[in-house]
């Protein structure tokens, strides 16, 4: 399995990780946060106490790695089996 790091994050798959909006354009889905289970070209869905989808485009991340990584969504955007392959 291959270490995700901060700097390769954004092209890593992020099912499995922890997550929380640090920051959105929709007040009220700041501070969400739980595990991301599913992820799809334009939105990441996450589970707490119920399924929420959340915008890649209109969202700031923090993932949970072995420190706190923000990503802003706008960097994300694209189908995870895509953004595998890019060097950013």
């Amino acid at each position: 399995m291959i270490k995700i790091t901060p700097k390769t994050l954004k092209r890593h798959e992020l099912i499995g990780l922890e997550c929380k909006v640090v920051h959105a354009s929709n007040p009220e889905i700041i501070g969400i946060e739980g595990i991301v289970i599913d992820e799809s070209k334009n939105m990441i869905t996450i589970e707490s106490d119920k399924k929420v989808l959340i915008p890649k485009r209109n969202a700031i991340f923090q993932f949970e790695l072995e420190e706190s990584v923000t990503v802003d969504g706008k960097h994300i955007i694209g189908r995870p089996e895509d953004r595998v392959n890019l060097r950013r």
